[in-house]
């Protein structure tokens, strides 16, 4: 189950009859979205109760034999996607302020990690993109996942920041005495080729999400004690 205080409800009226769940707000949306049923694999995954509610804040249950009788139905994963389907998405404005924060925070990393400066082709430092974010006015959207909301967000820093999302590749190479360590880490981030050398020592190709670079030459420099080499050969 779903923390309930990480939980929304979703309300579901006809006439005068009215249904309401706990769920995870992404899931849901996705579930909603999509109108698929399949994505449905386990009920604990989405839902904070198990128990469907006439008012949830109050914790009043409705009884299994009105929502079956509603529903026409006792197979509860159709219940919960006909509520979260034909419902709507009821937010508190605490939860829609807490929401919208961290889904700002989660899209200015993800940006972080995939964007460059085209000028530049160095990642675009966080404190950077958030400037950016709030001079262009973009809204961010509580219910819609992050990685959903990345590219219209780019778009909208362009005439702020010059930015775009790219891969780098970069080739290095591990002294022997490091490089079965380092070894497992390259594996990771699953190289485009590898070559053990005559001397012990590794020779690899990775490509990474641009915006990472820092963060992997960090890394390798801190495994290898500074003696990696490292040359970004591609943007793409």
């Amino acid at each position: 189950m779903i923390p309930v205080d990480k939980a929304v409800v979703v309300r579901y009226e006809k006439g005068e009859e009215r249904f309401e769940i706990l769920v995870d707000p992404e899931r849901a949306w996705e579930i909603k979205e999509k109108k698929d049923i399949t994505l449905i694999t386990n009920l604990d995954d989405i839902l904070a109760s198990l128990d469907v509610y006439k008012d949830a804040r109050k914790g009043e249950r409705a009884s299994e034999s009105e929502v079956q009788k509603h529903f026409n139905s006792d197979d509860k994963k159709y219940i919960i996607f006909k509520i979260i389907t034909d419902g709507e998405m009821h937010l508190t404005t605490d939860q829609k302020r807490r929401m919208q924060e961290e889904k700002k925070r989660k899209i200015i990393n993800l940006i972080a990690s995939q964007a460059i400066d085209p000028t530049t082709n160095l990642p675009h430092p966080v404190s950077r993109i958030e400037r950016a974010i709030e001079e262009a006015g973009v809204h961010i959207d509580p219910l819609k996942p992050a990685e959903r909301q990345v590219d219209e967000i780019v778009d909208k820093l362009r005439p702020i920041i010059p930015i775009k999302i790219a891969k780098a590749r970069i080739e290095v190479k591990i002294p022997a005495q490091y490089a079965s360590r380092v070894y497992g880490y390259l594996k990771q981030l699953k190289p485009v080729k590898t070559d053990w050398l005559n001397d012990g020592s590794l020779s690899a190709v990775i490509e990474i999400p641009a915006g990472m670079q820092t963060e992997v030459f960090d890394k390798l420099n801190s495994m290898t004690h500074g003696t990696v080499y490292s040359k970004l050969i591609q943007v793409i």
